[in-house]
């Protein structure tokens, strides 16, 4: 899985599935590309595409969407009601969400007291 993540300044950060062997450790493309963004200060996002399919999978294989976890980092640091979630699987196939259509009763910063 690969991501391009899209601050609000212009700036693109890329993130790649960091697998290991062990796979609790394993870091997915979305929150890579965050991470870096986040460790050289940029704090706002605009939206993420996400490609990805299972290794040897046909051309026109289902669209890989952020998981549990990703989502849930995306709530920390993006709008749920503007950050977009661009799902494809190539130029001319794919999908955009909002992170809350992903998300719906999503818990982020603003929820804490």
């Amino acid at each position: 899985v690969g991501a391009a993540l899209l601050a609000k300044n212009g700036s693109v950060y890329t993130g790649c599935n960091i697998e290991c062997a062990t796979f609790t450790p394993t870091n997915c493309a979305e929150r890579t590309a965050l991470f870096k963004a986040v460790s050289e200060g940029v704090h706002e996002f605009a939206a993420v595409a996400v490609v990805g399919a299972k290794d040897g999978a046909p051309d026109d294989a289902l669209i890989t969407s952020p998981c549990g976890v990703c989502r849930q980092v995306m709530m920390e640091f993006c709008s749920p009601e503007s950050f977009q979630i661009i799902l494809a699987t190539d130029t001319e196939h794919y999908e955009i969400y909002t992170l809350k259509e992903l998300l719906p009763m999503g818990f982020g910063p603003g929820n804490l007291a």
